[in-house]
């Protein structure tokens, strides 16, 4: 495993980190999900990630679970706050009160007195900004988070928590968003504002759902058991790679794959890790050898070459408008 420092801070984080949406609490049973973390440590992760709303609280208790007895100064554990956690008007969204219930609620689930980093899961339009982060930072001041994120934020929105984060006297040090081969929204306005900010990505979905494994093949019926048929498991979010343009040109890669002596999902992971603005690229996984099989994308440096020929099966396809970074105009 290879390490990065998190934005121009201080902290360590592992290149791949492993994340628990769609799996823990929900499409795998706790034994499996237990197997993929205990993994992911072997293989020399050290940075996990996770949120409250993720199945329903239940991802992180399954994930606090899951590293009991780990020793915790070894470990970098990532939560979010925003969308709804229960029924109530106050059980979501970046106020004062939701945040301060839900770091004490993610602490009792993860099992633990502090999180490394904790995120905004979306920008609030309901909210003041100066509230949300006035209580980020008496968060980190009472040392129940390190390091204050976000999570599918603009570039504007980025610089404005950004400020108030340095008046406030907290660290605001990375961006969560979506960030693959095909979905590359963040690069024209999202890396260079945290370039000059020291903002690092923590980016989720480099596979694209897992489109980029290459197991979705143009004109064929989805794999049963795979993401597309399960509506439980984000089936609406992969929807939008497959159709049969896009699964036909990511059948191009995979003599690419095989020139890297990669497989498609590593090179998939490979490939957002050349970009520098991002410090660990999520994974997920439902079974250990998918663990050991994308770790081995860690520390690999593509060609020049290489990165210019992907860019020409792909360009046609690629999705690079800044407004697709979104959140909720209403509290959700």
């Amino acid at each position: 495993m290879e390490f990065r420092h998190l934005g121009r801070s201080g902290l360590m984080i592992s290149e791949i980190s492993y994340g628990n949406w769609i799996t823990h609490g929900s499409q795998v049973e706790e034994d499996a999900a237990l197997a993929c973390v205990r993994a992911a440590l072997e293989t020399g992760i050290t940075t996990f990630d996770t949120a409250d709303v993720y199945a329903g609280t239940r991802a992180e208790e399954v994930l606090g679970r899951a590293l009991r007895g780990e020793r915790r100064e070894g470990l970098e554990i990532f939560t979010k706050v925003y969308w709804p956690t229960g029924p109530g008007r106050n059980d979501r969204s970046l106020s004062r009160k939701h945040i301060m219930e839900s770091i004490n609620g993610s602490l009792r689930r993860l099992q633990t007195d502090y999180v490394d980093l904790y995120q905004a899961h979306r920008f609030d339009h309901s909210t003041p900004l100066e509230e949300t982060m006035e209580a980020f930072a008496d968060v980190v001041h009472s040392g129940k988070a390190l390091y204050i994120g976000v999570s599918e934020w603009k570039a504007s929105e980025i610089r404005a928590a950004h400020g108030l984060a340095r008046e406030l006297r907290i660290p605001l040090i990375s961006n969560q968003p979506q960030y693959s081969m095909l979905w590359r929204v963040i690069e024209a306005e999202v890396v260079p504002a945290s370039e000059e900010l020291g903002v690092g990505q923590i980016v989720w979905s480099p596979m694209a759902q897992g489109v980029l494994s290459g197991k979705y093949l143009p004109g064929q019926p989805p794999p049963a058991g795979s993401r597309a048929t399960d509506d439980k498991s984000g089936a609406q979010f992969i929807a939008k790679f497959l159709s049969d343009d896009v699964l036909t040109r990511v059948q191009q890669l995979k003599p690419l794959a095989e020139q890297a002596g990669l497989t498609m999902a590593q090179l998939s992971i490979a490939w957002v890790l050349q970009n520098p603005n991002v410090s660990s690229a999520i994974v997920g996984a439902s079974r250990p050898d998918q663990v050991h099989d994308n770790v081995k994308a860690a520390g690999v440096k593509l060609d020049a070459g290489l990165l210019k020929a992907i860019d020409e099966v792909l360009d046609p396809i690629v999705e690079r408008d800044p407004a697709e970074t979104v959140s909720p105009p209403r509290r959700p």
